[in-house]
């Protein structure tokens, strides 16, 4: 039953995969699940070495420098309160070291003052430079460089 090892060598390189992200392993476990299918089809250890190789090849040199390419192009996005980091708000509430209120996206935020010595007056424009919870970290904007 050769067929069956190599689905359990497609299951390894899957799992393994699943744990390096590296379009390798995965690739790979496909090769696998080709060569089980030559396997069931009953041809013999040489040609089941022979479409492995083939379909890791074909893997590893066209489809793997495609998928890298794609991922490189999509653009990172922020999730949830990480979205509002960068983004520009309006003080709602005076913002000092430790209290405050800003208008974001549309959303009121409690804020408080990135350089702890600032005390942000209303109607300032502030960027948001992280987000610690429910309180955005806020910075005026005329003083950013």
């Amino acid at each position: 039953m050769p067929w069956f090892a190599w689905l359990l060598a497609a299951a390894a390189l899957g799992a393994a995969e699943f744990f390096t992200l590296t379009l390798v392993f995965g690739l790979l476990a496909g090769a696998a699940l080709v060569t089980a299918v030559v396997a069931g089809l009953g041809i013999g250890v040489l040609g089941q070495l022979v479409a492995f190789g083939l379909a890791a090849a074909a893997g590893l040199l066209v489809v793997r420098p495609v998928a890298l390419r794609q991922l490189a192009q999509s653009p990172v996005s922020h999730e949830g309160s990480d979205a509002l980091i960068g983004k520009r708000a309006e003080v709602m509430q005076e913002v000092t070291a430790t209290r405050g209120l800003i208008k974001v996206s549309g959303e009121e935020w409690s804020a408080r003052a990135l350089d702890e010595s600032q005390v942000i007056p209303v109607g300032t424009l502030v960027d948001v430079m992280e987000i610690e919870g429910a309180t955005a970290v806020v910075y005026p904007r005329e003083l950013l460089p």
